[in-house]
């Protein structure tokens, strides 16, 4: 098959945001293909936000240690490849492809005999099995959604890191914080160690209990780790963490925000827990990974004269870490926004978190079927920003070249720049229109 052929197979399985809470399939499909997930040590990711971004912190520092690292996270941006990682790089067309023929019986089978596995079941399967095969020493697994009933959970990890937990996806999840760190804490297993990100109060009660009654190891951002001080640098800040082990001085970060840095501390915490003992990390090492570390789609500037920034904040969690990194790490004196969100998502605190920083916005449609509706969410932004403030395209590449050519009125270049945000899929799309980017 051709890789087209397989990305059409895999997508054919259903829409990923749907999800059926059992893990029947999956297990079914471990049974089958001899438990791949138990062939190595894993470092299980859930949180709201800022999961892919720890992945990759967590995945540079192994690779650091000269240890050979499968990662596996969600949604893509612009390729499904990207989502299956080995040694930091995106599977191969052609290894994707003999992924799922290798495995495709087995899908078939299960398909057959449980009713027919998801797109996100299909994909981790195929993860789980990837890394196997290459085999990595550790994998770093992010959750789809939620993490009790999330396909990954097949596997048990021997760290589980839990980035801020927020509003999202309460259809699914619960309707209030409490609920949904429940459901995020089934990672939590006996005997691992629980890397907690600063959390919400009720919702790091509820984390907190799921480690005592399974007999795991707490660290806490804040208390037994966290950063200790941070300034803005050239193209990122400069940190000192205090680790779990010792305190990591002029640690290089190439990311903007408070909340990147709180990632960093998270996923150092969570290596150090991996590797035991009671030695720190060597300081260099650790500022050789991080000073690699990127985050495609995440406050990523993908353009200058005027600066374009993307990031893929759909969620008020997300876009007020987003609204404060700007402001900190960018300075504009105008900035417009290219928004476009999926209509099942807390749309107007979205736009209320952005109307302070955003001199004009550009509403537009993403190329998902779940894209709001254009009209709709102008309707929404006016009564917010005010119609003078509001435009519509009805397709991204214009809204883009819309807000270029706002920010360039002004003849402003060092002071003007474009925000592109409100969704993943919107991000994609712009990085694809603006840098015909491959896989990230």
């Amino acid at each position: 098959m051709e890789y087209q052929a397989v990305e059409k197979a895999i997508l054919q399985r259903g829409v990923e945001w749907k999800i059926d809470p059992t893990l029947d399939r999956i297990n079914a499909l471990m049974d089958l293909l001899g438990h791949p997930q138990r062939a190595y040590p894993i470092v299980h990711i859930t949180g709201t936000n800022g999961k892919s971004s720890t992945a990759r912190m967590i995945d540079a520092l192994l690779r650091e240690r000269n240890l050979r690292v499968g990662r596996f996270t969600s949604p893509h941006l612009t390729s499904m490849r990207e989502r299956i990682s080995v040694d930091g790089e995106p599977l191969s067309e052609d290894r994707f492809v003999e992924v799922y023929e290798d495995i495709r019986p087995y899908l078939e089978l299960v398909d057959q005999q449980q009713g027919r596995l998801s797109f996100f079941e299909a994909l981790t399967g195929m993860a789980y099995a990837a890394f196997a095969d290459a085999p990595v020493d550790v994998a770093v697994i992010e959750v789809g959604m939620g993490g009790t009933w999330d396909a990954t959970s097949v596997a048990e990890g021997a760290v589980a890191v839990v980035t801020p937990i927020s509003l999202d996806h309460v259809d699914y999840l619960g309707p209030d914080i409490e609920a949904i760190a429940r459901e995020k804490s089934g990672i939590i297993r006996p005997g691992s160690t629980a890397v907690l990100a600063q959390q919400p109060v009720a919702a790091a009660e509820v984390l907190v209990r799921r480690a005592a009654e399974v007999g795991a190891t707490v660290a806490r951002e804040g208390l037994e780790f966290g950063v200790l001080h941070r300034e803005v640098a050239m193209g990122g800040q400069l940190l000192r963490i205090q680790g779990l082990k010792g305190v990591y001085e002029d640690v290089f970060l190439p990311l903007f925000g408070e909340h990147q840095a709180g990632n960093a501390a998270c996923a150092l915490a969570a290596v150090e827990a991996l590797t035991g003992g009671d030695e720190p990390l060597e300081g260099d090492l650790v500022g050789r990974a991080f000073a690699q570390v990127t985050s495609p789609g995440r406050l990523e500037v993908i353009r200058r004269g005027p600066t374009v920034v993307v990031d893929a904040a759909h969620n008020p969690g997300a876009m007020e870490t987003v609204v404060q990194a700007v402001e900190e790490s960018f300075g504009f004196s105008r900035l417009i926004g290219v928004v476009s969100v999926m209509a099942d998502k807390d749309v107007a605190g979205v736009l209320e978190l952005l109307e302070p920083v955003l001199t004009e916005i550009v509403v537009t449609r993403n190329s998902s079927p779940r894209s709001m509706d254009v009209e709709e969410l102008a309707a929404l932004a006016e009564g917010i920003f005010g119609s003078e403030r509001v435009h519509q395209a009805a397709r991204i590449d214009d809204a883009i070249d819309m807000a270029i050519g706002l920010a360039e009125d002004t003849g402003e270049f060092s002071g003007a720049g474009v925000l592109i945000t409100g969704s993943v899929v919107t991000v994609g799309d712009a990085r694809l229109l603006l840098r015909a980017g491959g896989p990230a």
